[in-house]
Protein backbone atom coordinates (compact mmCIF):
# COMPACT_ATOMS: atom_id res chain seq x y z
CA UNK A 1 0.00 0.00 0.00
CA UNK A 2 2.75 2.62 1.08
CA UNK A 3 4.41 1.50 -3.02
CA UNK A 4 0.81 2.63 -4.43
CA UNK A 5 0.33 5.30 -2.00
CA UNK A 6 4.05 6.66 -2.99
CA UNK A 7 3.17 6.19 -6.76
CA UNK A 8 -0.36 7.82 -6.44
CA UNK A 9 1.76 10.90 -4.81
CA UNK A 10 4.03 11.37 -7.57
CA UNK A 11 1.79 10.94 -9.88
CA UNK A 12 -0.02 13.89 -8.52
CA UNK A 13 2.56 15.59 -8.18
CA UNK A 14 3.66 14.84 -11.96
CA UNK A 15 0.41 16.47 -12.61
CA UNK A 16 0.89 19.62 -10.45
CA UNK A 17 4.38 20.08 -12.24
CA UNK A 18 3.04 19.86 -15.29
CA UNK A 19 0.28 22.20 -14.91
CA UNK A 20 2.68 24.68 -13.26
CA UNK A 21 5.21 24.24 -16.43
CA UNK A 22 1.91 24.86 -18.82
CA UNK A 23 1.05 28.01 -16.84
CA UNK A 24 4.77 29.10 -17.22
CA UNK A 25 5.08 28.73 -20.50
CA UNK A 26 2.03 30.38 -21.44
CA UNK A 27 2.74 33.72 -19.40
CA UNK A 28 6.30 33.19 -20.91
CA UNK A 29 4.75 32.89 -24.73
CA UNK A 30 2.26 36.38 -23.45
CA UNK A 31 5.18 37.62 -22.41
CA UNK A 32 7.18 37.15 -25.83
CA UNK A 33 4.15 38.07 -27.72
CA UNK A 34 3.62 41.52 -25.94
CA UNK A 35 7.08 42.27 -25.62
CA UNK A 36 7.92 46.09 -27.86
CA UNK A 37 10.01 45.98 -31.20
CA UNK A 38 13.65 46.81 -30.67
CA UNK A 39 15.16 47.76 -33.89
CA UNK A 40 18.62 47.03 -34.51
CA UNK A 41 21.50 48.81 -35.88
CA UNK A 42 19.59 52.39 -35.84
CA UNK A 43 21.10 55.06 -37.92
CA UNK A 44 20.00 58.73 -37.38
CA UNK A 45 21.08 62.19 -38.77
CA UNK A 46 24.40 63.29 -36.61
CA UNK A 47 23.20 65.70 -34.00
CA UNK A 48 19.47 64.96 -33.94
CA UNK A 49 17.55 64.10 -30.75
CA UNK A 50 17.11 59.92 -32.12
CA UNK A 51 21.18 60.16 -33.29
CA UNK A 52 21.67 61.01 -29.44
CA UNK A 53 19.11 59.19 -27.28
CA UNK A 54 19.72 55.85 -29.97
CA UNK A 55 23.63 56.38 -28.66
CA UNK A 56 22.97 56.63 -25.39
CA UNK A 57 21.19 53.99 -25.30
CA UNK A 58 18.35 54.90 -22.62
CA UNK A 59 15.57 57.58 -22.88
CA UNK A 60 13.88 58.96 -19.60
CA UNK A 61 10.21 59.42 -20.06
CA UNK A 62 7.87 61.39 -17.86
CA UNK A 63 4.34 59.59 -17.24
CA UNK A 64 1.73 59.14 -14.91
CA UNK A 65 1.89 56.72 -11.76
CA UNK A 66 -2.19 56.67 -10.55
CA UNK A 67 -4.19 56.34 -13.50
CA UNK A 68 -5.05 52.66 -14.12
CA UNK A 69 -5.15 51.51 -17.43
CA UNK A 70 -3.19 54.37 -18.85
CA UNK A 71 -0.38 54.98 -16.64
CA UNK A 72 -0.12 53.23 -12.93
CA UNK A 73 3.00 51.96 -10.77
CA UNK A 74 2.21 48.32 -10.90
CA UNK A 75 3.57 46.44 -7.49
CA UNK A 76 6.93 46.15 -8.49
CA UNK A 77 7.10 49.55 -8.83
CA UNK A 78 7.31 49.64 -12.78
CA UNK A 79 4.79 51.94 -14.57
CA UNK A 80 2.23 50.11 -16.83
CA UNK A 81 -0.25 51.29 -19.23
CA UNK A 82 -1.49 52.26 -22.63
CA UNK A 83 1.19 55.62 -22.50
CA UNK A 84 3.33 53.40 -21.55
CA UNK A 85 3.48 50.80 -24.17
CA UNK A 86 3.47 53.65 -26.73
CA UNK A 87 6.29 54.86 -24.91
CA UNK A 88 7.93 51.75 -25.07
CA UNK A 89 7.60 51.81 -28.92
CA UNK A 90 8.79 55.18 -29.67
CA UNK A 91 11.84 53.82 -28.00
CA UNK A 92 11.98 50.79 -29.36
CA UNK A 93 12.43 52.55 -32.55
CA UNK A 94 15.06 54.34 -31.56
CA UNK A 95 16.95 51.26 -30.55
CA UNK A 96 16.31 51.27 -27.01
CA UNK A 97 14.98 48.03 -24.79
CA UNK A 98 12.58 48.71 -22.55
CA UNK A 99 14.81 48.36 -19.47
CA UNK A 100 16.53 51.11 -20.97
CA UNK A 101 13.74 53.35 -19.98
CA UNK A 102 14.26 55.68 -17.14
CA UNK A 103 10.73 56.51 -16.18
CA UNK A 104 9.65 59.88 -14.00
CA UNK A 105 6.63 60.53 -12.57
CA UNK A 106 4.80 63.74 -14.32
CA UNK A 107 1.38 65.25 -12.79
CA UNK A 108 -0.38 67.07 -14.70
CA UNK A 109 0.72 71.11 -13.23
CA UNK A 110 4.50 69.58 -13.84
CA UNK A 111 4.71 68.15 -17.81
CA UNK A 112 5.59 71.53 -19.72
CA UNK A 113 8.51 72.43 -16.82
CA UNK A 114 9.66 68.97 -17.10
CA UNK A 115 9.94 69.20 -21.16
CA UNK A 116 11.63 72.81 -21.28
CA UNK A 117 14.03 72.10 -18.33
CA UNK A 118 15.47 68.85 -20.12
CA UNK A 119 14.05 66.28 -17.25
CA UNK A 120 12.93 63.89 -19.57
CA UNK A 121 12.64 63.48 -23.12
CA UNK A 122 9.12 63.01 -23.95
CA UNK A 123 6.30 62.87 -21.86
CA UNK A 124 3.52 60.31 -22.69
CA UNK A 125 1.19 60.93 -19.88
CA UNK A 126 -2.48 61.29 -21.05
CA UNK A 127 -1.74 64.48 -22.45
CA UNK A 128 -4.16 66.87 -24.30
CA UNK A 129 -3.31 68.79 -27.18
CA UNK A 130 -4.52 72.67 -26.95
CA UNK A 131 -2.91 75.83 -28.67
CA UNK A 132 -1.85 76.98 -24.98
CA UNK A 133 0.25 74.23 -24.39
CA UNK A 134 2.01 74.60 -28.15
CA UNK A 135 3.21 77.78 -27.20
CA UNK A 136 6.07 76.53 -24.83
CA UNK A 137 6.52 72.11 -25.87
CA UNK A 138 5.22 70.77 -28.84
CA UNK A 139 3.38 67.73 -29.31
CA UNK A 140 3.45 64.31 -31.94
CA UNK A 141 0.50 62.03 -32.26
CA UNK A 142 -2.35 62.39 -31.06
CA UNK A 143 -2.46 58.66 -30.65
CA UNK A 144 -5.68 58.57 -28.96
CA UNK A 145 -8.91 60.90 -28.51
CA UNK A 146 -10.69 61.20 -24.76
CA UNK A 147 -14.05 63.23 -23.96
CA UNK A 148 -14.13 65.16 -20.42
CA UNK A 149 -16.86 63.05 -18.24
CA UNK A 150 -18.27 62.64 -14.60
CA UNK A 151 -17.45 60.49 -12.04
CA UNK A 152 -19.78 60.23 -9.12
CA UNK A 153 -20.34 58.17 -5.84
CA UNK A 154 -22.60 54.56 -7.18
CA UNK A 155 -25.99 55.53 -7.32
CA UNK A 156 -25.66 58.73 -8.99
CA UNK A 157 -27.74 60.37 -5.54
CA UNK A 158 -26.99 63.74 -6.69
CA UNK A 159 -28.34 63.17 -10.01
CA UNK A 160 -26.09 64.50 -12.37
CA UNK A 161 -25.95 63.84 -15.48
CA UNK A 162 -23.69 66.59 -16.98
CA UNK A 163 -21.68 69.39 -16.68
CA UNK A 164 -24.67 71.77 -16.46
CA UNK A 165 -25.91 70.12 -13.04
CA UNK A 166 -22.61 70.68 -11.09
CA UNK A 167 -23.74 74.22 -10.46
CA UNK A 168 -23.60 74.53 -6.51
CA UNK A 169 -21.86 71.10 -6.35
CA UNK A 170 -18.33 70.34 -5.02
CA UNK A 171 -16.37 69.04 -7.97
CA UNK A 172 -12.56 67.65 -8.44
CA UNK A 173 -9.87 67.47 -10.71
CA UNK A 174 -6.26 68.30 -11.49
CA UNK A 175 -4.16 71.05 -11.00
CA UNK A 176 -2.83 71.75 -14.46
CA UNK A 177 -5.28 69.80 -16.41
CA UNK A 178 -7.50 70.60 -19.63
CA UNK A 179 -10.78 69.55 -17.84
CA UNK A 180 -9.78 71.70 -14.44
CA UNK A 181 -9.71 74.95 -16.77
CA UNK A 182 -12.51 73.45 -18.58
CA UNK A 183 -14.75 73.69 -15.25
CA UNK A 184 -12.86 77.24 -14.32
CA UNK A 185 -13.71 79.10 -17.71
CA UNK A 186 -16.91 77.39 -18.72
CA UNK A 187 -18.90 76.03 -15.27
CA UNK A 188 -18.38 78.62 -13.11
CA UNK A 189 -21.12 77.83 -10.56
CA UNK A 190 -19.39 74.70 -9.14
CA UNK A 191 -17.85 74.95 -6.67
CA UNK A 192 -13.76 73.37 -7.60
CA UNK A 193 -11.36 72.07 -5.68
CA UNK A 194 -8.05 70.50 -7.34
CA UNK A 195 -5.02 68.42 -6.26
CA UNK A 196 -1.72 67.07 -7.86
CA UNK A 197 -3.30 63.55 -8.82
CA UNK A 198 -6.46 61.98 -9.63
CA UNK A 199 -6.38 59.92 -6.39
CA UNK A 200 -6.77 62.26 -4.22
CA UNK A 201 -10.20 62.91 -5.80
CA UNK A 202 -11.45 59.62 -6.01
CA UNK A 203 -10.59 59.66 -1.93
CA UNK A 204 -12.73 62.68 -1.77
CA UNK A 205 -15.21 61.75 -3.76
CA UNK A 206 -15.62 57.69 -1.22
CA UNK A 207 -15.59 60.48 1.96
CA UNK A 208 -17.96 62.35 0.49
CA UNK A 209 -15.98 65.57 0.98
CA UNK A 210 -16.95 66.28 -2.92
CA UNK A 211 -19.87 65.48 -5.13
CA UNK A 212 -18.08 64.59 -8.39
CA UNK A 213 -14.76 64.18 -10.02
CA UNK A 214 -14.06 65.09 -14.08
CA UNK A 215 -11.43 64.35 -16.25
CA UNK A 216 -11.00 62.16 -18.88
CA UNK A 217 -13.15 59.52 -19.60
CA UNK A 218 -10.84 57.21 -19.72
CA UNK A 219 -8.85 58.20 -16.67
CA UNK A 220 -12.18 58.15 -14.70
CA UNK A 221 -13.06 54.67 -16.44
CA UNK A 222 -9.88 53.18 -14.53
CA UNK A 223 -10.85 54.40 -11.49
CA UNK A 224 -14.22 52.93 -11.36
CA UNK A 225 -12.89 49.80 -12.08
CA UNK A 226 -11.19 50.01 -9.13
CA UNK A 227 -14.16 50.52 -6.84
CA UNK A 228 -16.86 49.68 -9.18
CA UNK A 229 -19.33 49.49 -5.71
CA UNK A 230 -18.09 53.06 -4.63
CA UNK A 231 -17.90 54.56 -7.99
CA UNK A 232 -19.76 55.36 -11.67
CA UNK A 233 -19.47 57.02 -14.89
CA UNK A 234 -22.02 59.53 -15.76
CA UNK A 235 -21.38 58.50 -19.46
CA UNK A 236 -21.70 61.85 -21.22
CA UNK A 237 -18.27 63.22 -22.60
CA UNK A 238 -18.35 66.87 -23.32
CA UNK A 239 -15.20 67.86 -24.49
CA UNK A 240 -12.64 66.15 -27.20
CA UNK A 241 -9.22 65.61 -25.49
CA UNK A 242 -6.81 64.73 -28.10
CA UNK A 243 -3.68 63.01 -26.07
CA UNK A 244 0.01 63.82 -27.95
CA UNK A 245 3.11 62.94 -26.85
CA UNK A 246 5.03 66.19 -25.57
CA UNK A 247 8.86 66.79 -26.55
CA UNK A 248 10.44 70.01 -26.63
CA UNK A 249 9.64 72.99 -28.13
CA UNK A 250 11.26 73.75 -32.00
CA UNK A 251 12.65 69.35 -32.34
CA UNK A 252 10.81 69.40 -35.50
CA UNK A 253 12.78 66.15 -36.29
CA UNK A 254 11.89 64.29 -32.86
CA UNK A 255 8.66 65.17 -33.51
CA UNK A 256 8.13 63.74 -36.99
CA UNK A 257 10.35 60.61 -36.21
CA UNK A 258 7.56 60.09 -33.68
CA UNK A 259 4.82 60.84 -35.76
CA UNK A 260 6.03 58.11 -38.53
CA UNK A 261 6.40 55.82 -35.59
CA UNK A 262 2.97 55.98 -34.33
CA UNK A 263 1.56 55.78 -37.90
CA UNK A 264 3.07 52.81 -38.36
CA UNK A 265 1.95 51.36 -35.06
CA UNK A 266 -1.60 52.06 -36.68
CA UNK A 267 -0.80 50.43 -39.43
CA UNK A 268 1.06 47.03 -38.20
CA UNK A 269 -0.90 46.69 -35.32
CA UNK A 270 1.12 47.02 -32.32
CA UNK A 271 -0.68 50.73 -31.31
CA UNK A 272 -4.07 48.24 -31.02
CA UNK A 273 -2.48 45.52 -29.32
CA UNK A 274 -0.98 47.83 -26.64
CA UNK A 275 -4.31 49.05 -26.29
CA UNK A 276 -6.12 45.53 -25.97
CA UNK A 277 -3.69 44.72 -23.43
CA UNK A 278 -3.71 47.63 -21.42
CA UNK A 279 -7.05 50.79 -21.47
CA UNK A 280 -9.23 48.13 -23.26
CA UNK A 281 -8.70 44.77 -20.64
CA UNK A 282 -9.99 47.56 -17.89
CA UNK A 283 -12.86 49.20 -20.21
CA UNK A 284 -13.74 46.35 -22.00
CA UNK A 285 -13.29 48.08 -25.46
CA UNK A 286 -11.90 46.99 -28.27
CA UNK A 287 -9.16 49.11 -30.16
CA UNK A 288 -10.91 51.98 -31.50
CA UNK A 289 -10.27 53.78 -34.89
CA UNK A 290 -6.64 55.09 -34.25
CA UNK A 291 -6.76 59.31 -34.63
CA UNK A 292 -4.80 61.12 -37.77
CA UNK A 293 -1.67 61.86 -36.64
CA UNK A 294 -1.12 66.59 -36.95
CA UNK A 295 1.66 66.87 -38.58
CA UNK A 296 1.31 70.91 -37.61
Amino acid sequence: MRTTRYAATLAVAGLALAACSSEAGQQAEDEAASAPTVAEDVQFEEGTTMAELAEAGSITVGTKYDQPGFGLLNPDGEPEGFDVEIAKIVAGELGIAPEDIEWTETVSANREPFIQNGQVDMVVATYTINDQRKQVVDFAGPYYVAGQDIMVAAGNPEGIQGPEDLAGKTVCSVEGSTPAQNIRDNYPEANLVTYDVYSKCADDLSNGNVQAVTTDNVILTGLVAGNPEGFELVGNPFTEEPYGIGVPKGDDEFRSFINDVLEEAYEDGRWAEAWERTAGAITGEPAPEPPSVDRY
